[in-house]
């Protein structure tokens, strides 16, 4: 309800929601253009032994991904300020779930630019890649990964959320873990360090959102140290860190203390 009623008041204003949705839209259609000025020096290298068209698929995975979970939990890097002034208390007033009201609060519609971009750059990366053995599991695993991947993006940021009960001031270390992560997965990991790939799969399990998956659908070997199991866990994953958001969600609302807590 709240949810609907931001999206009504930004659709009374048409003409400035379009405005709004096409430079979102075109802001992060910026982030694939670096993607398309690096394939024009390495032309036929690849980037990391990867073609065009398989990080144009990375790309899409993770900028759907993280889009759908930007649509749903942008609004909570606010927490902090909320905690802060004290305004925070309002939620607790009503008889709703505090977590569904401030993810809904100020609700911006624009961000479905992010969506779509990264949808029209998966498509566009399904369509340019040849050689994949495509199978009814590979199939399937295309739409598992990136509902999961929005899933674990999305608990991301209620941990970082949670975080701000205790530290006001800290939603852009946790926007590092997450536009970071974002930006981290739309590359092929073997252009990265093998502690950093190590990193994302055992600490933060960002690599389940679309780099271990991915690698199956295309046919790549996981990374080293790796199960090749890894490929089908991304629901398990995802199921774990939103139990762990939840429990974290739920410690940091029992410490509240109003203003200043």
């Amino acid at each position: 309800m709240v949810a609907g009623m931001w999206i009504r008041s930004t659709l009374t204003y048409r003409s400035s929601f379009a405005l709004t949705f096409l430079s979102s839209l075109g802001v992060t259609f910026f982030d694939f253009v670096v993607i398309l000025l690096m394939f024009g020096q390495v032309r036929g290298r690849g980037l990391g032994g990867f073609s065009f068209a398989e990080v144009a698929f990375l790309y899409g995975t993770a900028g759907t991904s993280f889009g759908l979970a930007d649509l749903v939990m942008g609004s909570l890097p606010r927490m902090g300020r909320r905690v802060r002034d004290g305004s925070f208390d309002t939620f607790l007033l009503r008889p709703a779930p505090v977590l569904a009201q401030v993810a809904a609060d100020r609700f911006a519609l624009r961000r479905l630019g992010r969506v779509v971009q990264g949808l029209i750059v998966l498509v566009w990366g399904l369509a340019l890649l040849d050689g994949v053995e495509w199978s009814p599991l590979k199939v399937a695993l295309v739409p598992v990964m990136v509902v999961s991947g929005a899933l674990i993006f999305g608990a991301l940021m209620v941990l970082g959320a949670s975080v701000l009960f205790w530290m006001q001031d800290a939603s852009e270390v946790t926007n590092s873990f997450t536009y970071g992560g974002n930006t981290l997965l739309q590359y092929p990991p073997t252009i990265f360090a093998r502690d950093l790939v190590r990193g994302v799969v055992y600490v933060v399990p960002l690599a389940f959102v679309n780099w271990l998956p991915a690698l199956y659908v295309l046919g790549r070997p996981a990374p080293e140290g790796v199960p090749d199991a890894a490929a089908f866990a991304s629901p398990l994953v995802a199921a774990v860190c939103c139990v762990v958001a939840g429990w974290a969600w739920r410690v940091g609302l029992r410490a509240y203390r109003s203003t200043g807590s």
